[in-house]
């Protein structure tokens, strides 16, 4: 890692009567007490480098039987897909598709989803809904299962 510059302000105020008391030998510094503002400025940049990977032929996925329900704490991530299904991948490396009953629209447009917690900590098909960010409801059919096809 290679860090750089960042800015940063630091601001001070001290007593004169303060600078008076530790340097008696200084004119002037007798007088009334007055507080002294200072700005001083700090730089610096942090640089992060990311490596470029090289672009890498896009993966097929095959649907297979999935379970009725997917455990939440193994959610790792999702991804929109299409406008009736959303890519899961569980911990582990496992990937699910999670298929609504009907189209979904405003999950594309809006780039997101919730999925509240349930008592038993599993979303389940036919059960469970997945909400928009602009407060619709889309209701998950089934889960299949997604394997890599070679």
């Amino acid at each position: 890692m290679n860090f750089g510059r960042l800015p940063r302000v630091l601001t001070v105020g001290v007593p004169l009567a303060s600078i008076a008391a530790l340097c008696p030998l200084i004119p002037g510094l007798a007088e009334p007490v007055r507080t002294v503002m200072a700005q001083m400025s700090i730089q610096q940049t942090l640089v992060v480098r990311v490596p470029a990977r090289v672009p890498q032929k896009p993966l097929k996925w095959r649907e297979k039987k999935g379970p009725k329900c997917i455990v939440m704490a193994n959610i790792a991530g999702a991804a929109v897909v299409a406008d009736d299904a959303i890519d899961v991948a569980l911990r582990g490396g496992q990937r699910m598709r999670a298929e609504f009953s009907s189209r979904c629209p405003a999950l594309d447009y809006y780039s997101g989803f919730y999925i509240l917690p349930t008592e038993d900590g599993r979303i389940c098909a036919g059960r469970d809904v997945i909400r928009t960010r602009s407060g619709g409801q889309c209701e998950i059919r089934r889960f299949r299962k997604l394997v890599v096809d070679d």
